[in-house]
């Protein structure tokens, strides 16, 4: 008798562990984004790896990501190296750019491919405008008198990168990503763009409240002129890296949102 009642135990036990597995695949299965694929462009004074705290969030949410790796010799070899990408996703996804890279994305942003796009911290030029023009509006950022430049490449001093540019990453990280930072031609910014992907794609924004590389009231202006979803970040110009979690969840809100047609 004992025993008969023990399996009916061990029985039961079964069939709900059964189902509360099933439940919770269910769940897994509806939480899923609707667009899996996100391809991540980065600025200025970087390179791809500055993603890598956003990318293992990304993936560990299931999504299939991309970093591009820009020249920063050009807009036109910035936007090929990121086309070159969008190649190969198998179909919709989420682009994000990154300061510099926010212009590069509203270039590239209208290959058929792109559902969404998110920019963080990022510039996002209206086609043909003048962004040095529209960013002179707004105060200066304390990083640009960080500049130094040589053979027509510019780059970063360590202490403005440190103080300006990641400013609250610890300083130990901060110089070592000053030291692999991305050279830019000297007429990297003068680029006009030639077409606006945001006013065609749905677009998120993610501004850097204590950003000292770009104008956080530029920022928001030009997120509430795109009509973003915007989100604000107690941060410096480089929220992917001191705020990974609030930077993965607005591309995850992407990914969730985006028409996935």
């Amino acid at each position: 008798m004992i025993k008969r009642q023990f399996l009916k135990t061990l029985i039961a036990a079964a069939g709900t562990a059964a189902a509360l597995s099933l439940s919770h695949g269910a769940a897994a299965a509806e939480a899923a984004p609707a667009i899996r694929n996100v391809v991540l462009v980065h600025g200025a004074y970087a390179d791809g790896s500055c993603w890598t705290d956003v990318i293992e969030r990304l993936q560990k949410a299931g999504l299939h990501v991309t970093a591009v790796q820009n020249p920063l010799s050009s807009l036109a070899d910035d936007v090929e190296a990121t086309k070159r990408i969008l190649a190969l996703q198998d179909g919709p996804t989420i682009l994000v750019g990154h300061s510099w890279a926010g212009t590069v994305i509203s270039e590239a942003g209208t290959d058929p491919k792109v559902a969404g796009l998110v920019y963080v911290a990022a510039r996002a030029p209206d086609a043909g405008e003048d962004y040095g023009a529209l960013a002179a509006r707004f105060p200066t950022p304390p990083a640009s008198a960080g500049l130094v430049k040589a053979n027509g490449f510019a780059q970063l001093s360590e202490q403005a990168f440190v103080r300006d540019f990641a400013g609250d990453v610890d300083p130990v990280k901060a110089r070592a990503l000053s030291a692999v930072q991305g050279r830019i031609s000297d007429t990297l910014f003068a680029s006009r763009t030639t077409q606006a992907a945001w006013r065609s794609k749905p677009t998120w924004y993610a501004v850097s409240t204590n950003d000292r590389t770009t104008s956080p009231e530029l920022e928001r202006f030009l997120a509430a002129r795109m009509k973003a979803k915007t989100i604000e970040v107690a941060s410096s110009h480089v929220s992917m890296l001191s705020h990974p979690d609030e930077i993965a969840g607005l591309i995850l809100e992407a990914a969730n949102n985006a028409p996935a047609k």
